[in-house]
């Protein structure tokens, strides 16, 4: 019991350091996020029939890899230890485009991908405007315009293609 105890107290200091790492949620929702848009965007460039939406994918896969790879570098300089794969709710995702195919598989993708990216400007937007880490507030505002164009890029597929995003 002792040893147990002396355990517990030798890992409480770090259980309390790693709570105060500035904006850590940030780091690891953005590399969760990161990854997430290049396995889909991996997969839409094998499962689209659009060419408009393979394109898109294959830009999914560059931008969002060389984002990735900055965050992993900031991360490190600063001893933040970033998440190896997408959240288990960006998975189900994946999975579920996996099992579409055509058109369905495109109206899917394109949907998801203007739901990830309005959802992802909200959080960059508000790191960037209050996040307590200067290089945290410095890489969403760097990010963010990449973010927001390929947001309006997906958008004009969406028209193009005859999707509704309204509901």
């Amino acid at each position: 019991m002792k040893q147990f105890a002396a355990s517990l107290v030798l890992l409480l200091p770090l259980a309390a350091f790693s709570a105060e790492i500035p904006d850590s949620k940030f780091y690891r929702d953005a590399a969760e996020g990161g990854m997430a848009e290049v396995a889909m965007g991996k997969l839409a460039q094998q499962k689209a029939q659009s060419p408009s939406v393979k394109d898109y994918g294959a830009q999914m896969v560059n931008d969002h890899s060389a984002a990735n790879d900055k965050l992993k570098a900031l991360a490190h300089s600063k001893n933040i230890t970033l998440p190896a794969n997408p959240s288990v709710a960006e998975m189900e995702a994946k999975s579920k485009l996996e099992a579409l195919s055509g058109q369905s598989f495109d109206k899917s993708y394109i949907k998801g991908m203007i739901q990830d990216h309005e959802q992802d400007i909200v959080e960059f937007k508000k790191e960037a405007a209050s996040g307590q880490d200067p290089d945290a507030r410095a890489f969403a505002s760097a990010t963010l315009p990449t973010m927001e164009a390929h947001l309006k890029k997906i958008q004009a597929i969406a028209v193009s293609a005859g999707v509704s995003v309204g509901g």
